[in-house]
């Protein structure tokens, strides 16, 4: 039996309502968790990138990006391990503002996970690490020792470490049509 790994799958779309259920929905069909998804434009306007983590089989990735690539709008499905991506999160921690009167800890702290102040109000400090989950989440069980109020990280981002293989694959398209 194979071993269980973290993987990435980037899935291309048109951009249509609906699109969204029918992807997750492959997914909740095998029982398959998904810790992070996040969508957003591509480097093409008019095509849609999902970025999906999954912790599976590679024979199972293997499953899931030929069941995606069968999607009547998805153009194409790649998957990748973390050696072939680079990948961020980004997150926001809400803090009493009364955790910076007790000296400079707290701040040091934000300096030392390498995370800024990103607004000050009168009542909580808005802070925002951008990093692995690993280095955000060090920073909310550090800042837990004071306080949360909120907390929230956003789902991977990533870039693949060779040229975006949607490039690619679109240029074999075009090549093909043409002879």
């Amino acid at each position: 039996m194979s071993e269980i790994n973290s993987y990435t799958i980037t899935v291309f779309t048109e951009d249509q309502a609906g699109l969204l259920s029918r992807v997750v929905g492959i997914f909740n069909r095998r029982n398959i968790n998904i810790p992070s998804l996040t969508t957003s434009q591509s480097s093409d306007p008019t095509i849609h990138r999902f970025t999906i983590v999954v912790d599976v089989t590679k024979e199972m990735v293997i499953k899931l990006v030929a069941q995606l690539d069968k999607q009547v709008d998805v153009l194409k499905a790649f998957y990748y391990d973390d050696s072939q991506i680079v990948h961020q999160e980004i997150a926001l921690y809400k803090v009493p503002i009364e955790v910076f009167s007790n000296g400079s800890e707290v701040e040091q702290l934000i300096r030392r996970h390498n995370a800024r102040v990103l607004l000050i109000e009168p009542e909580f400090v808005v802070i925002e690490k951008t990093g692995h989950e690993h280095e955000t989440e060090a920073l909310l069980q550090d800042l837990k020792k004071f306080k949360v109020y909120e907390f929230v990280r956003s789902g991977r981002v990533a870039v693949v470490k060779p040229m975006e293989m949607l490039n690619n694959y679109l240029a074999t398209l075009g090549s093909s049509e043409e002879n």
